[in-house]
């Protein structure tokens, strides 16, 4: 098929992969280049707020727009870049949908009381012998429930913080236990928006995802686990973990009850089983509003004016349940459905810088250069992580961490005949665990200003955070479990 004599396009795996002969490296760069001058300046200069509360995704359309003048420069007509942005939205329909479903599963699980139960009991099970373990493991739970390493740290984290020190264990360490545990539940959990957007971008899905990554990311889990039970092992304790406050204001709040944990071991029932990710989020969505009704009446009377205004309320928008614990009080909010569109509006924007950058060539030029440079399966992964580690390095954020490297990678992994989820997975253990290691990046200056203790402390103690690129690059280098595109 041609469009014009300089652009030719091919099938490869039912992907068009647009040519652009007259483009060159340099103009196909052109867009990237400007792209990331924004984005430093918007992190460096503008604190984040060049735009508002939107600024990355306003950058994303201004990159879309250089690169349009860019390929119409080079001969690409308007419809040829229309009709890949259109072609990029519709794959991202069902992610958007799953990513809408999940702010409803935060809402409902949170006024159903299923995330307090995983707090009220994972809090239980500390003892000052297995202390740093054991943070490792509540955080861990606490934020596969929540998809929110962020809440975990500013809400536990704090707690475990001031816990540990009186134990007279050093903050770094407790830091690291915590930030590990917080990072291993965030990219687990079918609820956090990094791993909603690596496999939307990558074009697999959720659930493929998140099974694929428990190749590289339960070693590195266990690999820290036995770390921090060896540095327990070698630091004295004193004092009590003494965290009845807690457990006495949530139990006072909910109604805490094993019964609650039917809901999560229903979808983890429905995920094993292979089910469709919006029938088994939207089981638990269905199955959190009866628990609701069932076990928590007076939380939904002080909500709103009914139990099920409640309901409507906890699925479509912001949630907020106040108890006399302000430790307790961020982590028992959610923004339901609103509380996604943020992670959306980034995702059409990137499809849609992304769209252009196929429509005009620049993606199948600058593949081509990483092809040449990257000459082996292993060359392949090494360049994906080294792009994500830089883009958190130079850009600042996680999400653009996964986004970019994404597009760009996704036809060089197609190419090499690698299936989608080999991707995903490397963004995440490169892209979305990293941030928090670099001061600047929002992720490491959150972490260390909400724990108090600064990103050199718990850097080395972080161990699953920069453990997690090294397990990829060594099972990408001994070929364990590379998943190859599946032919018919």
């Amino acid at each position: 098929m041609q469009e014009e004599n300089n652009i030719s396009e091919f099938k490869a795996d039912k992907q068009n992969i647009i040519e652009n002969t007259e483009l060159n490296i340099w103009e196909a760069l052109i867009p990237v280049i400007i792209l990331m001058g924004l984005l430093a300046y918007n992190i460096f200069f503008a604190d984040g707020e060049m735009f508002g509360g939107y600024s990355n995704q306003i950058i994303l359309l201004i990159g879309a727009v250089v690169a349009a003048i860019v390929g119409f420069y080079n001969k690409v007509t308007l419809n040829r870049m229309l009709i890949e942005i259109w072609e990029n939205l519709k794959s991202i329909f069902v992610p958007v949908l799953i990513l809408l479903l999940v702010g409803a599963l935060a809402g409902t699980w949170l006024v159903s009381g299923v995330i307090p139960a995983m707090v009220y009991y994972g809090l239980q099970v500390l003892s000052p012998s297995i202390f740093l373990p054991a943070c490792v493991i509540i955080c861990a739970i606490i934020s596969i429930a929540t998809g929110s390493s962020w809440t975990t740290s500013a809400t536990v984290g704090i707690a475990l913080i001031g816990i540990g020190t009186a134990l007279g264990i050093s903050p770094g360490m407790i830091a690291g236990a915590v930030i590990s545990g917080a990072y291993f539940g965030d990219k687990m959990s079918p609820l956090s928006d990094t791993t909603n957007l690596a496999p939307a971008i990558a074009g697999t899905d959720l659930f493929t995802h998140i099974r694929y990554m428990t190749i590289t990311t339960v070693p590195t889990i266990l690999i820290t686990l036995i770390a921090f039970a060896i540095l327990s092992a070698t630091i004295e304790t004193s004092g009590t973990a003494d965290v009845s406050s807690l457990l006495e204001t949530i139990n006072t709040t909910f109604n805490i009850t094993p019964w609650l944990f039917i809901v999560p071991l229903a979808v983890i029932a429905l995920i094993l089983m292979k089910t469709k990710p919006l029938i088994a989020l939207g089981t638990g969505v269905l199955a959190a509003v009866v628990f609701a009704f069932i076990f928590q009446s007076e939380v939904l009377m002080n909500l709103g004016d009914s139990k099920l205004s409640s309901i409507i309320t906890s699925i479509f928008t912001d949630t907020q349940i106040v108890t006399d614990n302000e430790k307790l009080n961020e982590l028992f909010s959610a923004g339901g459905m609103n509380g996604m569109l943020w992670t959306i509006y980034l995702i059409i924007c990137a499809m849609i810088f992304g769209g252009v950058m196929d429509g005009i060539g620049a993606l199948a030029r600058i593949t081509k250069v990483l092809l040449s440079v990257a000459t082996s399966i292993f060359g392949l992964f090494a360049s994906t992580v080294i792009s994500c580690l830089g883009l958190n390095a130079i850009a600042s954020d996680q999400y653009l961490a996964i986004v970019i490297p994404g597009k760009m990678f996704k036809k060089a992994f197609d190419d090499r005949g690698l299936a989608p989820e080999n991707l995903s997975r490397t963004l995440e253990d490169s892209g979305t665990v990293t941030s928090v290691l670099i001061p600047w990046n929002t992720c490491g200056a959150y972490q260390s200003g909400v724990l108090g203790v600064g990103v050199s402390e718990y850097f080395v103690y972080a161990i699953f955070n920069w453990l997690s690129p090294f397990t990829t690059l060594l099972f990408a280098a001994l070929k364990i479990k590379i998943k190859e595109i599946s032919t018919k």
